[in-house]
């Protein structure tokens, strides 16, 4: 059952959202009036996703959606009136998984949460696969460095310099990373 947090920023009344998404099989675990302090009740309500209905997304309610982005990321379904494009954009860079615009219909309401949701993790994969991407460059070029080092100081080729590094980490049990690293700190105190 997915958990589901209401963000109500406006004066409207969500008893039926809530009634939706009660009978559509969610739980509702809060509902707040306001975005203020909204990654302090995510982190103890613990929501699967969050839904901000607002007229149109204030700079703080934006604000708010970011730290969560960041510090507590799921998805976020917004609900608006307001269609424009600056907005939009604003939105979806603070971390804005699905913006809705034109009110919500109840039989909408799953198709749109299945979809954030989708989304969410597709785009979590992307940038857990980019980061993975970017830690295996860093560690190449700590490599790199370090056996252009020992290529330098012992007067050996780049599969001398290599082997040396692993014949090193696998004495030592650590990773050639760690040895690397350690071949570069040397070598940084003795410049």
């Amino acid at each position: 059952m997915l958990r589901v947090m209401l963000v109500d920023d406006t004066q409207k009344d969500v008893s039926l959202l809530k009634e939706t998404l009660v009978a559509a099989g969610y739980e509702v675990v809060a509902e707040e009036k306001s975005p203020a302090a909204l990654l302090e009740r995510v982190g103890e309500v613990q929501p699967d996703v969050i839904i901000i209905d607002t007229n149109s997304p204030s700079r703080d309610v934006l604000e708010q959606v970011v730290i969560v982005s960041r510090d507590d990321p799921r998805p976020i379904v917004m609900f608006t009136d307001d269609a424009g494009s600056d907005t939009i954009q604003s939105a979806i860079r603070a971390g804005v998984t699905a913006y809705i615009v034109a009110g919500m219909q109840p039989e909408r309401l799953q198709p749109i949460l299945e979809v954030a949701q989708a989304r969410f993790d597709a785009d979590r994969a992307l940038r857990d696969e980019l980061k993975n991407a970017q830690d295996k460059l860093a560690e190449r070029k700590v490599i790199e460095k370090a056996k252009g080092i020992l290529m330098q100081q012992k007067q050996i080729n780049e599969e001398e310099a290599y082997r040396l590094l692993r014949r090193e980490a696998m004495n030592r049990n650590l990773k050639l990373l760690e040895i690397a690293q350690q071949v570069l700190d040397v070598a940084r105190l003795l410049s």
